[in-house]
């Protein structure tokens, strides 16, 4: 288990301030941020390239925080892979254990079962000068885990990679987390962190905001900019009610949302996923629990499908798959109902 304790760290005029965290064995840990936000400063302190002015840092049950980077056992993949150019693949790769007390020959065999775990055994003589991105990435990974690391530190590893090769990445370093190792992936997209994370954690200004499992962050965001992180565009400034028992908020704009039964603010936001809302083009013939006729604004091309902007007296953002939308299109200008359930909607005290 990675234990941090109370870690600060002032970088010019930038402070990481009171980290606490606790990554057990076998996480798949995303730590998500915009840039600036302290993500790569805090894995830097994790692995020893800088020591923080306070706190401390567990590994094991072993106090590292003042340990140089050669001896904590992490291995650390940077954002621009730190390939050595005037190394060929091979050289790349057995660079790590090259000045360590192993034979040639054993240096040949991790060597070319690492290349094979990776996939990479045909290029161990290439230069590296001609590799794409997703290569690189796995000569960097390869380099890195040939000296069986506990703990792997990862550096925006999508970055420079191309759309295509993302996925065959993903499922390499899922394949890795499966396989018993423990991952911290620091990251700016919201999207890596669903499709990989166990846990998230989400910084912001040198200040872990929100940490938990990503159903939990996601779909329980504890202020707005969390909420804008994660992909949450319906924002209502509401009043909440109790009325007669039952629960409802009321937008300035006059707009009612039905709400499942929980404690509430006298005043607040009311956040509503795109997913959640389902569009028709007729009134729904159950009690959806909301339901509000509006006028569609624009029909936009997204990334898993198509977003729709409806005019209900307040504005909507509608996220559908591309399967759903061939089913039942709907055009700009026309006459739609959205509804969604009572549980949907998230409340948040304040409007920050």
């Amino acid at each position: 288990m990675l234990i941090l304790k109370n870690i600060s760290k002032k970088l010019g005029q930038f402070l990481l301030n009171d980290i606490n965290l606790e990554i057990s064995d076998g996480t798949y840990y995303v730590l998500l941020g915009r840039s600036g936000s302290g993500k790569t400063q805090l894995l830097e302190l994790i692995a020893g390239l800088n020591q923080p002015d306070s706190g401390e840092l567990w590994l094991d049950n072993e106090n590292i925080t003042r340990k140089r980077i050669q001896q904590r056992n992490i291995g650390l993949v940077f954002q621009d892979y730190a390939i050595f150019p005037n190394m060929n693949v091979f050289e790349n790769i057995a660079y790590s254990i090259s000045s360590s007390k192993i034979d040639r020959n054993q240096v040949k065999e991790r060597v070319t079962k690492a290349a094979s775990d990776f996939n990479i055994s045909h290029l161990l003589g290439r230069d590296t000068k001609h590799l794409s991105g997703g290569e690189l990435q796995r000569v960097a990974l390869a380099r890195t885990l040939i000296k069986s690391p506990r703990l792997l530190l990862l550096d925006e590893p999508m970055a420079s990679i191309d759309a295509s090769l993302k996925d065959d990445i993903k499922r390499l370093l899922r394949r890795l987390n499966k396989q018993g190792l423990t991952i911290i992936h620091v990251t700016h997209d919201y999207r890596e962190a669903v499709s990989l994370a166990s846990r998230v954690g989400v910084i912001h200004n040198g200040r872990i905001i929100q940490e938990g499992s990503p159903d939990d962050v996601f779909r329980k965001p504890v202020n707005k900019f969390v909420a804008r992180y994660s992909g949450i565009r319906n924002f209502f400034r509401v009043g909440f009610k109790n009325e007669n028992g039952k629960w409802c908020a009321v937008s300035n704009e006059k707009i009612i949302f039905n709400l499942s039964e929980s404690s509430y603010p006298e005043e607040g936001l009311l956040l509503l996923r795109s997913d959640d809302i389902k569009i028709s083009c007729e009134m729904p013939s159950f009690n959806p629990g909301n339901c509000y006729k509006g006028i569609v604004k624009e029909v936009l091309p997204s990334e898993y499908g198509v977003e729709i902007t409806v005019d209900a007296g307040v504005i909507f953002y509608v996220d559908l798959s591309s399967d759903t939308y061939k089913q039942q299109p709907v055009v700009e200008s026309s006459e739609v109902w959205l509804s969604f359930p009572e549980e949907a909607g998230i409340a948040l005290q304040g409007v920050n």
